[in-house]
């Protein structure tokens, strides 16, 4: 017979603590609001991946959280934040597998910034078997230099398990499992939207930081000028416009006979998802837009096309009907100018807004005021030097193309 008097024990929710948490820290709380939380019991302590999609998501243990300070939460909150931030989920990896030493020298680089604010357990520069080790240096630097016998099976998962015996934790105390060439950030569609929406988030987390009164918080100034190179550092266009129509695209679900459906398997047909993008690629067709730029887009497009159908909306001060035409999958078009008035932004946006498109790319020149707002997701190229004096301001996507 149950005991009525039992006290139930609620499992430990990070979402209810996470504001009281990183209310002293803008740009943690910044990089939060993008990164789900998720409860799991199949990870000791905590870790951050990048899932199909592209996007980011923070696993934590409840039972391990629950177990520690408010101070050392919040240490291991930013220590999971700070691999994202530092690009170690992404795209900054030693050569060859995923290794227990590398597991441990990230988190050396991280915790040199938040030594007082976390675990026991957490691997330290100049503490335990890290006392030699100097504070406040790269991953590389301590992948570089750490002993040699702290990597003798391999890859690592880090799992946080103990000691090997020589001194040497096993490995790091978080899990860094889903970053290997064996999870979803190995395929190259999803690092490369993975790493712009990192760009993106990290751009919005450095503007809240600025404006806010209580600045960077903890962020100390040289990790602020890695921050701002990270954000400021040159970005691929090409990249950036394949990422865009990858972000667009929206799921349509079809009944198929060939699919077996897991919930009533053989009973009812199962579901083949079909994914599409109505991208508009508006061209301004403007004196003052060069034929270099519309050479280097037509290239570009081409590309795009073996991804994606598109339409192509030349404009100037007006849209021709006549002149809108679809750029299918698998084609190839050379460059080609077919208008030559001034420029009225209005004009493809309202075309765009009333054909229910899901995004829409302007290539431009930059000057003219600031359009009506657009109902899809909008980005903006031209030269750097073009939109260096740009005449409105925007929220919006706007890529320099070289």
């Amino acid at each position: 017979m149950a005991n009525a008097n039992a006290v139930v024990v609620e499992e430990f929710n990070l979402d209810k603590y996470i504001y009281d948490l990183l209310k002293s820290e803008p740009f943690f709380a910044e990089i939060s609001r993008h990164v789900e939380k998720r409860s799991s019991k199949g990870l000791p302590t905590a870790g951050v991946r990048v899932t199909k999609d592209g996007q980011f998501e923070m696993l934590y243990n409840p039972d391990f959280f629950a177990k520690l300070t408010r101070e050392q939460r919040a240490g291991v909150i930013k220590h999971e934040f700070y691999h994202l931030v530092f690009g170690h989920v992404t795209d900054r990896l030693p050569e060859g597998k995923m290794t227990k030493r590398w597991n441990i020298a990230t988190d050396l680089a991280i915790n040199s910034h938040i030594k007082d604010e976390l675990p026991a357990m957490a691997c330290i520069p100049g503490q335990g078997p890290f006392k030699d080790l100097p504070l406040f240096e790269s991953s590389e630097w301590y992948y570089n230099n750490l002993p040699q016998n702290d990597d003798k099976n391999g890859q690592g998962g880090g799992d946080g398990s103990p000691s090997d015996g020589s001194g040497m934790p096993d490995d790091s105390f978080d899990d860094h499992s889903a970053w290997g060439e064996n999870s979803d950030i190995a395929d190259p569609t999803v690092k490369e939207m993975a790493k712009e929406r990192l760009r993106e988030m990290m751009r919005s987390a450095a503007d809240e930081a600025n404006k806010s009164s209580q600045g960077w918080g903890s962020v100390s100034a040289s990790c602020r000028k890695d921050i701002m190179d990270r954000i400021n550092g040159k970005i691929d266009w090409r990249a950036v416009l394949r990422y865009f129509i990858k972000t667009s695209q929206r799921s349509a679900k079809t009944s198929t006979v060939k699919r077996i459906n897991k919930r009533y398997a053989y009973i009812h047909p199962g579901q083949k998802v079909l994914r599409h993008a109505k991208i508009a690629i508006s061209i301004d067709q403007s004196g003052s837009v060069s034929d270099e730029m519309l050479t280097a887009f037509f290239a570009e497009l081409n590309n795009l096309a073996k991804i994606a159908t598109f339409t192509v909306v030349p404009f100037d001060t007006e849209v021709d009907e006549k002149l809108v035409y679809q750029w299918k999958k698998g084609m190839s078009r050379r460059k080609e100018r077919v208008k030559y008035g001034g420029t009225d932004f209005d004009a493809p946006t309202k075309y765009v807004n009333d054909k229910g498109f899901d995004g829409h790319i302007v290539l431009t020149d930059m000057q003219a005021p600031k359009p009506i707002n657009s109902r899809c997701q909008r980005m903006w190229m031209s030269t750097k030097d073009m939109i260096s004096c740009m005449p409105f301001k925007t929220h919006e996507r706007v890529i320099p193309v070289e």
